[in-house]
């Protein structure tokens, strides 16, 4: 048996629980010394082992209101009941987090905030999904089945993540610049408006685009026919735009201080800058953008750990504070569960449990263009 040979095994006793992370890292040291290594297997296998210490877990998020209320009403309480530590990271978009996991060790990242179907079945497709035991996550029964439903159908009947909230990415306009009546008349259009040149803005996400392209166009964003079509929208929509906003951060100050007047808008971020006391209304055209996010958890991480935090997470107290503090609908079916006066005057919020009325994103529709279309956009977005 060779050394990396004997390296792996003795990390595989230690990840299913057969010897304790001390005797591992004993063990550890002591067959490098005996070989003279303090670098190559050693010094890889050695941070997965620090990587996977169940006395911590790393949670990787979108930043903002989003994870300071995951911070408070979740983190914090589940590491005083647990002693189990959650150490925060956040991204810009899922692009960004999926390069920082492809270039860790396994087990370095452990739960994150993924966003629809399609994320999921990108981490599936890449071996880096875990099986989990639906047995230590007894609050997966308050979760609405229409949401369990896809994710399940990804990986034949299991999860590997635990449905959280969802909402939609729809218009959001200042109302003091743009009707009610005349965002309903426009839909979509309304970002290709040379009437609001430089105050309009967009996210610089390649799907967003593609499906507000989609939108713009007339054409189902699940099932586009006219390509071409859609690149003009999207060519005609970037001379147009002030700039794209990157972040929910930027999202809000740009609409809150007049800045640009309209744009496509995440309904939770919205729902902030509306409680804040900001004009700013809110639209959902007809097949406007729904996505469900999970907290899904990566090979490598520590299990039993990673599920206790799931199940407290969906703890309908914590999960309904969670929900009220980032403004998206919990995953918590409401004719189970009440989920109080805030939730039900959300954007997006289906009273039914069924979101038979959204949207979503196509899983292998969209995998399966996502090469050659973000590609595409990179080369419109620097002017093609």
């Amino acid at each position: 048996m060779d050394d990396t040979t004997r390296y792996q095994k003795l990390l595989e006793r230690y990840r299913n629980g057969d010897i304790d992370r001390r005797t591992f890292l004993t063990l550890l040291g002591a067959a490098s010394l005996g070989v003279g290594l303090t670098g190559g297997p050693f010094a890889g296998l050695q941070r997965q082992a620090l990587a996977a210490d169940p006395d911590s877990i790393r949670f990787d998020g979108w930043g903002g209101v989003v994870s300071d209320a995951l911070r408070k009403y979740a983190f914090d309480p589940y590491t005083a009941k647990t002693g189990v530590k959650v150490i925060d990271g956040t991204f810009a978009s899922g692009d960004e987090y999926l390069n920082r996991v492809k270039a860790g060790q396994p087990g370095e990242f452990n739960v994150f905030h993924a966003s629809g179907v399609f994320d999921y079945a990108r981490y599936v497709n890449l071996g880096y999904d875990v099986v989990l035991n639906e047995d230590n996550i007894p609050n997966l029964k308050y979760v609405m089945p229409a949401l369990m439903k896809p994710f399940r159908a990804v990986t034949h009947g299991k999860l590997s993540a635990a449905p959280y909230d969802y909402g939609t990415t729809g218009l959001a306009y200042n109302t003091t610049k743009i009707s009610k009546e005349e965002m309903q008349e426009k839909g979509a259009r309304i970002l290709i408006d040379p009437k609001y040149k430089g105050k309009i803005g967009g996210w610089g996400d390649w799907r967003t685009r593609i499906w507000y392209g989609a939108l713009a166009t007339d054409q189902d964003p699940n099932d586009i026919k006219d390509m071409d079509a859609v690149w003009d929208a999207i060519r005609k929509h970037r001379d147009l735009v002030l700039k794209y906003w990157s972040s929910g951060a930027e999202l809000m100050s740009l609409l809150a201080e007049g800045e640009i007047y309209v744009t496509e808008g995440w309904s939770g971020r919205i729902a902030a800058l509306q409680q804040q006391g900001h004009p700013i209304g809110y639209y959902d055209p007809k097949n406007g953008y729904a996505w469900q996010e999970c907290m899904m958890v990566l090979k490598g991480s520590p299990l039993p750990a990673c599920e206790q935090l799931l199940n407290f997470m969906l703890e309908p107290k914590v999960a309904i504070a969670v929900a009220e503090g980032q403004n998206y609908p919990p995953s918590l079916d409401p004719t189970k569960v009440d989920l109080g006066d805030k939730i039900p005057k959300l954007p997006a919020f289906d009273p039914t449990g069924k979101l038979a009325n959204l949207t979503f994103a196509s899983p292998a529709y969209w995998n399966g263009h996502e090469a050659e279309w973000s590609k595409m956009f990179g080369r419109v977005q620097k002017g093609y």
